[in-house]
């Protein structure tokens, strides 16, 4: 598994090791994006994996498996950390179909690397959305060490949950390993038109990465995500960690991933995109109650 180390100031990182991107990814953000996004390589969620371990369980329900591997590195079950081995959402109640399904495809950030189950962003935005009155049961299918082709790999059983909105928070480490953009918006896309073919209503996370490839890699990267969004017409959160990244408060020891203050403040600005999506869901209901079909009776045929 790759060590985590503590973010460094060097000269230069290393050319052949992934650690020494991580300890020197911190330098050449600043200039381009300001103080405020200094170490958007903390989106690289998920470079905490090992190369070619077995993919962790998603903390997903009963209802069906997910494939027995996922392409990209991440943590083998027996390194799971807390919020990874205990599932988000607990088994559908009776009355789950009344509820709003919200499923989090990401990586180590949705997974919630380093937590307990409490403290990671999607189990506060259920928390949140169910004091604000919304009928909500969320589902964490966060990998550690996923990437946009390890999502894309998912996607299938994902869907087999039903769920009515998508978020899809991932690519980050495809971004850090300097993957081809061409290969990763393919496998966003992908995952974003087979929720919409089964009527989900997607939300797309932004990410952000440092200089280290370059800054057209670094360009064009972080314009992927807004270009997508706009085509496929679906939500978009422009970054993910903004007022987060890089504030030695807010993340755990490893510089890397958000401590519980940062899990906090990622629930808080996830919110307002929420929102008005599960707002969406339940007028299309009372509109099928009413004697249309619309997204629910596609959602049926797809399942």
């Amino acid at each position: 598994m790759l060590s985590i180390m503590k973010i460094g100031w060097i000269q230069r990182p290393p050319q052949s090791s992934p650690q020494g991107i991580f300890s020197y990814a911190t330098r050449g953000v600043a200039p381009m994006l300001g103080n405020a996004v200094l170490g958007l390589f903390l989106l690289a969620l998920a470079a905490c994996g090992g190369g070619g371990e077995e993919q962790a369980s998603p903390s997903v329900g009963a209802a069906g498996e997910p494939p027995a591997e996922a392409a990209g590195d991440s943590l083998s079950e027996d390194q799971q950390t807390p919020a990874e081995a205990n599932p988000v959402e607990d088994s559908p109640s009776e009355d789950a179909a009344a509820e709003v399904a919200i499923v989090f495809l990401g990586d180590s950030l949705s997974a919630g690397f380093g937590l307990v189950r409490e403290e990671a962003f999607p189990f506060l935005v259920e928390q949140q959305l169910r004091d604000a009155g919304w009928p909500v049961r969320v589902v964490n299918a966060g990998v550690s060490g996923d990437t946009s082709a390890g999502g894309r790999s998912r996607i299938a059983w994902v869907l087999r949950q039903q769920p009515d909105i998508v978020v899809v928070e991932l690519g980050g480490n495809d971004g850090l390993r300097g993957l081809d953009l061409e290969s990763t918006e393919g496998n966003l896309r992908q995952i974003i038109l087979e929720a919409q073919e089964a009527g989900c209503l997607v939300l797309l996370t932004g990410m952000q990465i440092p200089t280290n490839y370059g800054p057209d890699y670094t360009r064009q990267f972080r314009e992927l995500y807004p270009v997508l969004a706009a085509e496929l017409e679906v939500d978009l959160m422009p970054f993910l960690l903004e007022g987060v990244a890089a504030d030695p408060e807010l993340n755990l020891p490893d510089g890397i991933h958000p401590n519980p203050e940062g899990h906090r403040i990622v629930a808080d600005n996830l919110l307002p995109y929420l929102e008005p999506l599960v707002g969406r869901v339940l007028d299309q209901r009372r509109a099928d109650g009413e004697g249309g079909e619309g997204e629910s009776q596609r959602k049926r045929e797809a399942a």
